[in-house]
């Protein structure tokens, strides 16, 4: 049974295709989890890959530079010289920044595929998804001012070309391109201008780039794991000691390059440049940004705010510390009550997990009022209806062992497993549960165990939810499990929603387990002809 509304994910919004590859990747992710570990998943940490490869580029970069002369004349040579006659560093250096500049558009790219297959750009997540693709065209454009730095063929095929790609622009009187044409038309100043745009303009820009990126994210991830930084350095330093980057021979001026060797990464424009037209290229380009940046609103997500209630807020800042999207600030009390803050949602940056509610120290079933409400919660999926919806899926249960168990929205749909003696309970996500949920249905409601079935491990949908929700559980976060709950009738269990015969291997060794310890318990009278417990089911 689903609380309130449903997640309006991939499944619910993507259509057939996105859901379909959605599968795929989870199948993928599956792969690599049991490969590394949950911890170590790269597709776990893109954006963090990505910052970290962008590091690896700025100290080879300042090595390089230690070494390199912007002029005419040197370019070439000084280039040369670091990957000829100083190979064991200049050149290693040199193939390390060339590498760690490709893994940073690789990752990069499927940052962006990987958060719009899981439907983690839309809503109040627009604006990290929005500004995140400038950084896409300054990642470009830093690459590219590289290549003109070697001066070899390469570069000069890449400066006519770009010359006549921003010729197409309305706004250059004289064409670009002819400046590339005779030796007359490029001076050192030229090269001083590249070396600026690449090694401090572009840099700066982007380094406010990604500040911007992660402005509403609470406690961004922007250092990959140690082990995972380590394993993908030594990787780059391997192929950069296997392959080896090269120029090719140096550029001049009135000669068309025969042979052209493209970094596809970068480069994979200028063929289309050719053979297209420079106009068509610039209206692909705009274009494809331009409908990037509208997906999040294709279709729109619609879901109502977190909600405050002052007369069951004390002003604690639980939720304001849990919130992964800085949604929530402490404000001055605005009701004369004796609390000195409260919290306040701001609608446009909430994504209504529920983590908040969680969070709430009056979430707990086991107060005395008929409509329950507490501090913050969500307006479609009340506290109040939680312990409702709890109460009906366990009076419904029959067999010795009954278990309850929650889930998050984008996993595995526990209801369709069918598994005797068990119930779900479906929220926005597990860390939306108040540990007094569990001891009110183990204590009160005759649950004999409880299971928890967050996202993997390292990619809850809300980031923090599964995160929170286990150290309450282990009382290292408030608000936390009652110290006399038996933490063996409680199981955690983390799985995607292709993770449909592991979860239903869990279930069903949590009920033997429980069996084992607990005296049976006579059944009531049965008042149908069917002997399958029932599946709870649930209706407003």
């Amino acid at each position: 049974m689903a609380l309130g509304f449903s997640w309006q994910g991939p499944a619910a919004a993507g259509g057939r295709l996105r859901r379909t590859t959605r599968k795929g990747l989870l199948v993928v992710e599956g792969w690599l989890t049991a490969a590394f570990g949950p911890g170590l998943n790269p597709l776990y940490h893109l954006g963090a890959l990505t910052i970290f490869f962008f590091w690896v580029v700025l100290v080879t970069g300042i090595y390089l530079f230690i070494f390199f002369e912007t002029s005419l004349s040197g370019a070439y040579q000084s280039v040369e010289h670091l990957t000829r006659e100083q190979w064991y560093a200049g050149g290693v250096m040199r193939s390390l920044h060339r590498y760690a500049s490709d893994a940073a558009v690789v990752t990069m790219a499927l940052h962006l595929i990987r958060e719009f297959v899981h439907d983690r750009h839309r809503g109040a997540r627009w604006y990290s998804w929005f500004t995140g693709l400038p950084l896409v065209w300054l990642v470009y454009i830093l690459g590219i001012t590289g290549y003109w730095l070697v001066w070899d063929q390469l570069a000069h095929y890449i400066a006519v070309t770009t010359a006549e790609f921003l010729d197409a622009l309305p706004v250059f009187t004289d064409p670009m391109a002819r400046n590339f044409l005779t030796d007359e038309g490029v001076s050192d100043r030229f090269f001083t201008l590249m070396a600026f745009l690449h090694l401090l303009g572009v840099p700066l820009i982007l380094v406010f780039a990604i500040w911007f990126h992660v402005l509403r994210i609470t406690g961004p991830r922007v250092n990959p794991p140690r082990r995972l930084a380590l394993g993908s350095l030594a990787a780059l330093i391997f192929a950069s000691l296997i392959w080896p980057a090269v120029s090719h021979p140096e550029a001049t001026l009135g000669q068309v390059p025969q042979v052209l060797h493209l970094d596809w990464f970068y480069l994979p424009a200028y063929p289309l440049i050719d053979q297209l037209s420079p106009a068509w290229v610039w209206v692909v380009l705009v274009g494809g940004t331009a409908a990037l940046a509208l997906l999040p609103w294709l279709p729109p997500q619609r879901r109502a705010a977190a909600e405050v209630d002052l007369a069951n807020c004390n002003g604690c800042g639980r939720c304001f510390a849990d919130c992964p999207y800085s949604a929530i600030e402490m404000a001055p009390r605005t009701d004369g009550k004796r609390h000195e803050e409260e919290a306040v949602v701001d609608p446009a940056l909430c994504t209504s997990c529920g983590v908040c509610a969680g969070a709430c120290p009056s979430s707990t079933p086991f107060r005395r009022v008929e409509d329950l409400i507490s501090g913050i919660e969500l307006p479609e999926a009340p506290v109040g209806e939680m312990r409702e919806v709890v109460e009906g899926a366990l009076d419904s249960l029959e067999g010795d062992v009954r278990i309850l168990a929650f889930t998050c929205e984008p996993g595995v749909d526990i209801e369709s497993l069918r598994v005797p003696g068990a119930a779900a309970v479906r929220l926005p996500c597990v860390g939306m549960l108040p540990p007094a949920f569990i001891d009110y249905a183990l204590r009160r409601r005759g649950a004999d165990g409880v299971l928890i079935a967050a996202c993997r491990s390292g990619d809850c949908q809300y980031r923090f939810g599964d995160l929170w929700l286990t150290q309450r559980l282990a009382g290292e976060r408030e608000p936390h499990l009652k110290r006399h709950v038996d933490p063996a009738r409680i199981r955690v269990t983390h799985a995607a929603a292709t993770d449909r015969r592991a979860v239903r291997g869990e279930l069903e060794a949590f009920r033997r387990a429980l069996a084992e310890r607990m005296p049976k318990r006579e059944a009531p009278p049965s008042s149908g002809g069917g002997s399958e417990p029932k599946v709870a089911g649930h209706g407003r």
